[in-house]
């Protein structure tokens, strides 16, 4: 399995290498340092919370209430700021907790309730959205605190482009890096890695081998909501106000790169490292539309046409294993 997922890996960097001369090629922009930084940037949230969407993917399951969570959370932030507290400890340990406690109801739904994934998390992504909209009537929050403003507008390894231009990296890579690599290492060095592996093969044959597979979703599920809420916190930090309708749709775009990266929809299948080629394609795609000055509605069909390709290859794959193993059967 490892074997596969290296060489899927491998041919995922390759065609990334290939579109990115492609478009540089085009758009000679594309390879200046402002844009790669820029790209980092605006693609920072999707990173993230394409590895809590990992999880749920390698379990079988889709969760489409992803962009309602972060959205409710980016709301309980910036009101939170304003009224309360502009502490930035305390501001991500509340915003960690709210999606904890999003997460962990998505998580009993389905592992004690049995509501199939994209079911529960439907229903959670409406009443969320419907929350939303009664607290803040589809109105941006504004007046967040400076020293919050101050916090996201901060660069790490500054140096001056030949026009005078200051540029460096954004700050918040500080929450990227943890959630890439704590997810890593949920999934490769810890025994609940490999239940949600073992799960999403089967998850009869994971519950003989000693997996308890609802610990394993209220798991995966209370983690992805910690990793959305960190996520919020990162997107407020950029924006420095709260839109509620900033990530309207924002699920597909997260299921589209996780699928791009080599993840399997029917599950057991996938990585942290495919999962971020996958994102990085993605955001190269878009990113060189708009180079291109190709119409934005281009892109929703870029997104839809990724996820049906990712799950028409998935079945064909399915059946394909099916047809072989009863073949060995007649043998």
């Amino acid at each position: 399995m490892k074997n596969i997922i290296k060489k899927q890996e491998f041919t995922l960097f390759v065609i990334l290498i290939i579109m990115c001369i492609i478009i540089g090629f085009f758009n000679i922009t594309f390879f200046s340092i402002e844009n790669l930084i820029d790209l980092l940037k605006t693609n920072l949230v999707l990173t993230m919370m394409a590895m809590g969407m990992l999880l749920v993917i390698l379990t079988g399951g889709i969760d489409v209430s992803v962009a309602s969570i972060i959205s409710a959370i980016t709301v309980i932030i910036g009101n939170f700021l304003i009224n309360v507290s502009s502490n930035l400890f305390v501001v991500v340990l509340v915003a960690a907790i709210s999606g904890m406690l999003i997460g962990l109801v998505n998580g009993l739904l389905i592992a004690k309730l049995k509501i199939p994934p994209i079911v529960a998390t439907l229903g959670t992504m409406n009443i969320i959205a419907g929350i939303n909209l009664y607290i803040t009537n589809g109105s941006w929050i504004t007046g967040v605190p400076q020293n919050f403003i101050d916090f996201g507008n901060i660069m790490l390894f500054k140096f001056h482009l030949s026009d005078g231009r200051l540029i460096g990296l954004p700050i918040q890579i500080i929450f990227l890096l943890p959630v890439c690599i704590g997810t890593w290492y949920v999934l490769n060095k810890t025994v609940i890695g490999r239940g949600i592996y073992a799960l999403g093969g089967n998850k009869e044959s994971a519950e003989r081998m000693g997996f308890n597979s609802t610990k394993v979703l209220l798991f995966i599920y209370t983690f992805e909501g910690l990793i959305i809420g960190l996520a919020a916190v990162a997107h407020t930090s950029i924006m420095r106000q709260v839109d509620p309708n900033a990530f309207n749709s924002y699920e597909m775009e997260v299921i589209a790169a996780v699928v791009l990266g080599g993840a399997s929809t029917l599950g057991g299948y996938g990585s942290v490292l495919g999962t971020l080629i996958g994102v990085a394609l993605f955001s190269v795609i878009n990113n060189g539309m708009i180079l291109m000055h190709i119409p934005t509605f281009w892109q929703n069909i870029v997104v839809g046409l990724i996820i049906v390709a990712s799950v028409s290859f998935d079945m064909y794959q399915k059946k394909k294993v099916e047809k072989n193993k009863v073949r060995v059967d007649v043998e």
